[in-house]
């Protein structure tokens, strides 16, 4: 999960985390161009959104990317429903601490996201999630930034990762 939103520590100070930029940024910015084309209508692509974890409103993540109703920006909440959202959409961060792309799943799982995209640009891999149950998600593959991902429905589209960039490299895929 990812956020620049500000958290407390525990002696009371605030925390800001500085926002992804770069290659990171660059990813989800390749990711959305693709998806928007070829959303089903009435969804929308959305970054710096927050989605809520249900029954505890001082829970939540701020996906990259989600995909959410379109109407979603004719409202004044500030944390989306987990039950509206399509997809979560996360590129690891250079510094990210979790040490497999499946790591990133759990918190998505339990709250109940439809399918959760996860692209590493660390190792140039991909992993999509899809059918929350039981606090986990029952189907996932993955491949490697060259492959083409095919996203659970829906939206049941195609992403191209030929273009997506890998940190340490000039190059991409």
């Amino acid at each position: 999960m990812s956020s620049s939103a500000p958290s407390l520590a525990a002696a009371g100070s605030l925390v800001m985390s500085p926002p992804p930029r770069g290659k990171h940024v660059g990813t989800i910015r390749r990711l959305r161009r693709q998806l928007e084309s070829r959303l089903p209508s009435g969804t929308a692509a959305y970054e710096v959104t927050s989605v809520g974890m249900p029954d505890d409103p001082d829970d939540y993540a701020t996906p990259d990317l989600v995909l959410l109703p379109d109407e979603w920006d004719e409202g004044d909440a500030w944390l989306a429903d987990p039950a509206d959202a399509v997809l979560a959409g996360e590129a690891i961060s250079q510094s990210e601490k979790a040490r497999d792309i499946g790591q990133k799943d759990g918190w998505y799982a339990v709250a109940g996201v439809a399918a959760l995209l996860v692209i590493d640009p660390r190792h140039g891999t991909w992993a999509p999630y899809a059918r929350p149950e039981s606090g986990s998600y029952q189907e996932r593959s993955g491949g490697k930034f060259g492959e083409d991902v095919p996203l659970p429905e829906p939206p049941a589209l195609v992403v191209a990762t030929d273009s997506f960039p890998r940190y340490g490299t000039g190059a991409v895929g």
